[in-house]
């Protein structure tokens, strides 16, 4: 692999930071649904398995897509992919506000989540990796998840003061005028590329075959699934969930001086004091991947996930426990993606990054879904979501495992190429 300018290379480019507003514009809409839950089903008389599989087809069409917009990316570029991808959320957005019909909200979550795909992290990501030398990468890439979680802290508390005084389908419009606003800052997207990615006559098809062979590639892919599970489902579900199970109104002076003073307030709030304690996280997972193991990282962080969502269910539920459990599960909540992110560049090089991480990421997605329609329809049987939160833990302790075998060193096939 050649380099050029290294030693000039500077961490924060024009196509970082840009990439950084739009990841936080794209986040913070994507990251509000979960408050929408209960006023949508309230006002139409859905039961909650409704409008979960909405979210649920939602992240799993992010999922589809990711790879998709790669590849349109490396075909036609970045800039087109991302405007491409933010019109189509503009548009799912638009069309999800006239829906009054589940089955209506439901299809039209397929724009949107096809829109994430577009202007999210596999787009992004893979064109901060190409526009940062080697010395940055990874914490160039822990600071474009920061950014996306940034969008965590602003989106939910705006979704949640916003249905303050106006209808969910107002709300939707306004997101919907924001993504498009989001891209002023495109025309700064332009690659200043650091990395010559050299010549190679294999297709994309012979490399993705290679990919799909290697055994390291199949364990990164089955491994980030659980990420997606314990995300989705605390995202689409956490909300409702301590509005619901909260044994106290929040009475902390800190917490009502923030605005927090009902257990409705506080599940927005939860939601985005992960995104606050994320930004840490995911800066920080991105400055370690740079010196130590990011298989053995990625493990840690799995380990982490599946200890404190144990202890937080076993725990009886007040504001307190809530705030500890968003701090420690926010630290850790987006840490994996820089360092899944690095890993696919580590081994199987630049080149192909953005699909071959797109696809990684749709099994992330496969879990989103899993995780927020399981958490729907098992909620509606049983009244509790404690059988998804005991599944959370099982699989958040299968990926802590899964990555330890995984090999490194870069894929002799892939280092030929570059």
């Amino acid at each position: 692999m050649n380099t050029k300018n290294i030693s000039s290379a500077k961490l924060f480019t024009p196509v970082l930071i840009s990439g950084c507003i739009i990841l936080m514009a794209s986040f913070s809409i994507r990251a509000s649904f979960g408050v929408f839950q209960i006023p949508i089903a309230d006002q139409f008389g859905w039961m909650r398995s409704e409008f979960s599989m909405a979210i649920a087809i939602q992240n799993l069409a992010w999922g589809v897509g990711q790879p998709i917009f790669a590849a349109i990316a490396e075909k036609i570029g970045d800039r087109k992919a991302i405007f491409i991808g933010a019109v189509v959320y503009a548009l799912g957005l638009i069309l999800s506000s006239f829906a009054v019909a589940p089955e209506a909200h439901q299809f039209f979550e397929i724009l949107v989540g096809f829109g994430i795909a577009g202007t999210g992290f596999g787009v992004i990501i893979a064109a901060v990796g190409r526009s940062t030398s080697d010395e940055h990468r990874s914490l160039a890439l822990g600071i474009a998840t920061a950014a996306g979680s940034s969008g965590q802290i602003i989106g939910p508390p705006l979704a949640n003061y916003l249905l303050q005084s106006m209808s969910w389908s107002t709300v939707f419009i306004i997101f919907a005028c924001s993504i498009l606003a989001a891209l002023l800052v495109l025309p700064f997207m332009r690659s200043t590329q650091i990395i010559d990615l050299g010549r190679s006559d294999e297709t994309l098809t012979e490399v993705l075959n290679k990919a799909f062979r290697d055994p390291t590639y199949c364990m990164i892919f089955l491994g980030f699934f659980s990420c997606g599970f314990q995300l989705g489902f605390l995202t689409a579900h956490f909300p409702a969930y301590i509005t619901e199970i909260c044994t106290a109104i929040p009475t902390n002076s800190i917490l009502r001086s923030l605005g927090v003073e009902s257990t409705p307030s506080l599940g927005a709030f939860s939601i985005a004091l992960i995104g606050v304690a994320n930004i840490f996280g995911a800066i920080t997972a991105g400055a370690l991947g740079k010196k130590y193991s990011k298989k053995y990282l990625l493990s840690a962080v799995y380990v982490g996930r599946t200890i404190i969502a144990a202890a937080f269910i076993m725990t009886p539920m007040t504001p307190t426990t809530v705030v500890i459990f968003s701090v420690s599960m926010g630290v850790l909540w987006l840490a994996t993606v820089p360092l899944t992110s690095g890993l696919v560049a580590q081994i199987y090089g630049l080149r192909y990054m953005g699909t071959l991480y797109g696809i990684v990421f749709l099994s992330h997605q496969m879990g989103s879904f899993l995780g927020v329609w399981l958490g729907g329809n098992l909620y509606d049987v049983y009244g509790s979501y404690d059988i998804v939160w005991w599944v959370g833990v099982g699989v958040g302790a299968f990926s802590a495992l899964i990555h330890l075998p995984v090999r490194e060193q870069p894929h002799r096939s892939f280092a030929a190429a570059e």
